[in-house]
């Protein structure tokens, strides 16, 4: 059957075993052009499996893996993609600007698609005040920057990002999302995966969970959300918040400052009773409960 145009990266029914542990279970999953997909599920769901086989790094047991229409292994494909993964080996001793030109260098040009320059490439990842430093002399949030640079030198096509902005600072973070949407404004595909929920919510096109090696839930961040009928609260209330927690239909109920946050699966019973109990409740909004507690119940749900 031939390839999707549009589909840089996929797994076909894909399986992988390591001993008695089935890390991969038939999963389908499809990358495209200028998407971010967001790869999400608890430790051991088979995330990092996942990367693994469309990266090439590992063979599946069953079904497929490709690049490109090609294997994952094929420098055709090679050529095509970056990746920063949660471990990397890279030479301590070597300047910044030094490391950025050799990963450059790894990727072939032509007419078509030229490998960033240096400078373009510390710039457009927030390192340029650390090309004369040494790598090893780097703080571990600095280091996770020039991995950053490093998986962007070749103007790859598709860029593989786990756990990107772990160890990162909220300055450096909001760098790293504006970069990524940059990218993707420029074509280039992304899987990512993240602990981070709120940052799959803010970046991702769409949406996998992965449980047990299965795929068990798919589609945009609209879709998971749909998914949980809950409704978050938030109001000025002098109601005791303890008090709140113990109420039917109430998931959670938390004091954030001066305000309350309650998560609901029936949110008109809960606000007539708030505003029963006091008269002054004031500043009250009512949302969609986010991606965070849609991931949660699709978790339970799968376990």
């Amino acid at each position: 059957m031939a390839m999707d145009t549009d589909v840089v990266a996929a797994l076909r029914g894909a399986s992988k075993r390591y001993g008695k542990l089935l890390a991969l279970d038939g999963v389908d999953l499809e990358v495209r052009h200028g998407q971010i997909l967001a790869l999400l599920g608890p430790n051991g769901a088979g995330k990092t499996t996942a990367i693994s086989l469309l990266l090439g790094l590992h063979d599946p047991d069953a079904g497929s893996a490709n690049l490109f229409g090609e294997q994952p292994r094929a420098l055709a494909a090679r050529c095509r993609i970056g990746a920063m993964l949660q471990t990397t080996a890279v030479p301590d001793t070597l300047q910044v600007g030094e490391l950025i030109a050799l990963f450059r260098s790894y990727y072939m040009s032509d007419s078509s698609r030229q490998p960033r320059t240096v400078f373009d490439t510390a710039q457009l990842a927030g390192v340029s005040d650390l090309l004369k430093r040494r790598y090893g002399k780097l703080s571990g949030g600095q280091q996770r920057r020039v991995q950053f640079a490093l998986a962007i030198a070749g103007r790859v096509e598709i860029l593989f990002l786990d756990e990107p902005t772990t160890g990162l600072d909220i300055e450096a973070r909001t760098t790293m999302w504006k970069t990524i949407r940059t990218l993707v404004a420029e074509g280039c595909a992304i899987v990512l995966t993240t602990h981070y929920l709120e940052e799959a919510e803010a970046l991702a096109d769409r949406v996998a969970v992965l449980a047990r090696g299965r795929i068990v839930a798919q589609g945009s961040v609209a879709q998971i959300r749909a998914r949980v009928g809950q409704r978050r609260i938030r109001c000025i209330t002098a109601v005791d918040v303890a008090a709140i927690a113990q109420w039917s239909h109430v998931r959670s109920a938390v004091r954030d400052g001066e305000r309350t946050e309650i998560v609901s699966d029936s949110t008109e019973a809960v606000v007539r009773r708030l505003l029963d109990q006091d008269a002054q409740l004031h500043e009250l909004e009512i949302q969609r409960a986010g991606l965070a507690e849609a991931f949660v119940e699709i978790t339970k749900e799968a376990a």
